[in-house]
């Protein structure tokens, strides 16, 4: 997600700040077309990326996450688009068709109804494209994993029983004969 004269983390800095604006003035259609047309795509269009990026926040909200994660969602979308062209066509008509059931917008719908659409395309290849790259692409995310607080794989740091397996002090201590006797 860098543009030409910015570093990631400009770009980032940037886009976050864009986003958090236009998402306090309720502006959300103009964030994600505002985001999408910063992303480099190569093979899908500006509405195409905006309504794929809402699609994805509608699948998998999270409201204290930043559009810039949905935006690598839609990266991997493009990229898979560019490398088939039958995808590419699924994305762009399934995008267009996201207008036909209110006839209406579907970026100008509420969030209520937008999830009506999407809640009627759960079982179509479209739907199943979009939420299974957005599933990887998003939570494979290691700066999303900071944001909800999780410390990644412990297997390359030796496992969890020696880096805070224990350490749940919110629940109560379970009793002695819950667990076997240390030999």
């Amino acid at each position: 997600m860098t543009r030409k004269g910015m570093n990631r983390r400009q770009f980032l800095q940037g886009s976050a700040l864009a986003t958090a604006a236009a998402l306090g003035s309720g502006a959300l259609a103009g964030a994600a077309r505002a985001l999408a047309a910063e992303l480099e795509l190569s093979t899908l269009d500006p509405k195409t990326a905006a309504g794929l990026l809402v699609m994805t926040r509608r699948i998998y909200p999270h409201d204290t996450l930043a559009d810039q994660y949905y935006g690598g969602v839609v990266e991997a979308l493009d990229e898979a688009a560019k490398a088939d062209p039958a995808v590419a066509a699924l994305l762009k008509d399934g995008v267009a068709g996201l207008d036909l059931p209110m006839e209406m917008a579907f970026l100008e719908l509420s969030e209520g109804n937008q999830l009506k659409v999407l809640t009627g395309l759960a079982g179509t290849p479209f739907f199943q494209k979009v939420r299974g790259t957005a599933v990887v692409a998003l939570y494979n995310n290691e700066l999303v994993w900071r944001h909800f607080g999780y410390e990644g794989a412990s297997f390359p740091y030796g496992g969890y029983l020696h880096r805070g397996f224990d350490d749940l002090a919110w629940l109560p201590q379970p009793p002695e004969d819950a667990s076997p006797k240390a030999e």
